[in-house]
């Protein structure tokens, strides 16, 4: 990795932060301390080898105060900044756009909103839920909350239910399709944009 990879904050809530008053900024300056001290432990020891209590003491804070950010350390890898991110983006698509055609504008937005130290944060995160094999359960609960998110997204979209079948399959092969292809390139838009333009042929090229 390189010394700006090594240096790299969270996206995302930074930017949420911005407009919120002294305390939310605090706050939020600690919590991406914490995970850009997290890591940078990971890169250099390992995830299996670092502790609680090494993050902590990385960022100048007690364990405690680390539980109050972060249930575990588990969390501290799995939690994904970009989320409200995208969805912000795809809310703020014309309605008169189909949900794939939304979905895939939002996705541009939204890295086209990120730096590039904070694209090299969330690619090292992404690559590091699928090197890790002790992060493998948590990477499939992951899969089932990415479901259940873009599944909220298309009925509100839609005015449908959440649980609709045709929204629950939306949301499921959006979500598989993407999966599929975490091995090659585990962050990339290109990648992503090329998955939802097949969807949105109905996969016919096959």
């Amino acid at each position: 990795m390189s010394a700006e990879t090594a240096s790299a904050p969270p996206p995302a809530t930074m930017k949420t932060a911005a407009g919120g008053g002294l305390r939310e900024r605090k706050k939020e300056r600690t919590r991406r301390t914490i995970r850009t001290e997290a890591f940078r432990l990971f890169r250099e020891q390992g995830y299996n080898e670092t502790t609680v209590e090494q993050i902590a003491a990385a960022a100048d804070i007690s364990p405690s105060t680390f539980f109050r950010y972060f249930p575990s350390k588990e969390q501290v890898a799995l939690a994904d900044d970009l989320d409200p991110i995208v969805i912000a983006a795809i809310e703020a698509q014309p309605k008169d756009m189909t949900l794939l055609a939304a979905f895939k504008q939002a996705t541009l937005d939204a890295f086209a909103a990120l730096t590039p130290e904070e694209f090299a944060f969330e690619k090292e995160r992404v690559e590091l839920l699928h090197s890790v094999p002790e992060l493998r359960g948590a990477v499939a609960q992951e899969i089932q909350r990415n479901v259940g998110m873009i599944a909220e997204i298309a009925a509100r979209w839609t005015g449908r239910a959440s649980d609709d079948f045709e929204v629950l399959a939306f949301a499921g092969a959006l979500t598989g399709a993407m999966m599929a292809f975490i091995d090659r390139d585990p962050f990339s838009s290109e990648q992503i944009i090329r998955v939802i333009d097949f969807l949105e042929t109905g996969m016919s090229s096959l």
